[in-house]
């Protein structure tokens, strides 16, 4: 099976350098810039569940051609209209891509480009981050990718990806509710994004300023946005998601809360924008709108500062 990994960062670089670790076929797209890093250092994972040093075969937009059989992509939400365009000519008839993007808004937009027939349902939660080297640091112990058809029908194609993926060092995860569980994804890094980013600090800081009740309530918010569109979060996940949002003394925080300390952009469209929009009113979702305006307040600041 051919695989193709869009992008060899902190998502797609460690997933698909457990895939060449276990001697599976495959190829990182990947920027000019990208390919000349791994060309020169391979790729690197340094992880508590092993590390991963490999030459790890690229190629660039401008010299790919397919099909393959599986697209795995991992690229930010703001770069997927440019992977779209990119990965096109990898596409074939019989092509399966899994996303592995947070939200639903990649859905929508894969499906309109390459048909629904073509996109899986696809989610990860694992936490990585790229070092000034290009090296992946894992810094977790959970390293999940769980996939399957939207339906949660048990096709040939998902069959032949689950034996693809067996004996990878990484717990992969065939699933026959993988909508239920992005869209439960959806709603804890909804409220985790929006709250860390919201009070500028990780989750146990902001329970000891006694505005636990604030995060809950957001969750309260985003739960009731996934019940609107038939995926109720089920009670374990939402218990855990409501623990993880009120521990006392947690270092937990978002990614986009590193991202907006850098001074980089963020997602707050895919993964706040899009969520308050499918809610209809705005104003049946206040804490989800304040924490939305606020990161989009950061944006177009960033915007306006990179124009002058």
């Amino acid at each position: 099976m051919r695989t193709l990994v869009v992008g060899a960062g902190a998502i797609g670089g460690y997933f698909g350098g457990r895939l060449l670790e276990a001697g599976r076929d495959v190829t990182f797209l990947v920027r000019p810039r990208r390919a000349e890093q791994l060309a020169h250092t391979g790729l690197a994972i340094r992880s508590p569940l092993g590390n991963v040093d490999r030459p790890a075969p690229t190629v660039t937009a401008d010299r790919l051609h397919g099909p393959f059989d599986v697209i795995v992509l991992s690229c930010k939400a703001y770069d997927l209209e440019d992977a779209m365009a990119s990965v096109a000519p990898a596409v074939g008839p019989d092509t399966a891509i899994l996303p592995l993007l947070n939200g639903m808004r990649h859905v929508d937009l894969l499906q309109q480009r390459f048909g629904a027939g073509a996109v899986l349902g696809g989610m990860c939660a694992i936490s990585t981050t790229l070092d000034a080297e290009g090296r992946i640091l894992h810094l977790n112990d959970s390293h999940l990718l769980a996939f399957g058809e939207q339906d949660g029908a048990p096709t040939p194609r998902i069959e032949a990806i689950a034996a693809e993926f067996a004996g990878a060092n990484f717990s992969a995860n065939a699933s026959s509710t993988i909508m239920q569980e992005m869209w439960e994804k959806w709603v804890l890094i909804g409220v985790v994004a929006g709250i860390t980013c919201l009070m500028r600090a990780p989750i146990g800081d902001v329970v000891a300023a006694g505005a636990a009740d604030v995060a809950t309530a957001l969750l309260d918010e985003c739960a009731a946005i996934a019940r609107l569109h038939g995926f109720a979060p089920r009670a374990v996940p939402l218990e855990r998601s409501r623990a993880m949002v009120t521990t006392k003394g947690s270092p937990f925080a978002a990614s986009m809360l590193r991202d907006v300390e850098r001074g980089a952009r963020t997602e707050v469209e895919h993964v706040l924008g899009d969520l308050l929009r499918r809610g209809g009113d705005p104003a049946a979702h206040p804490v989800l709108r304040i924490a939305y305006a606020h990161l989009a307040t950061y944006e177009a600041q960033r915007a306006r500062v990179a124009a002058a």
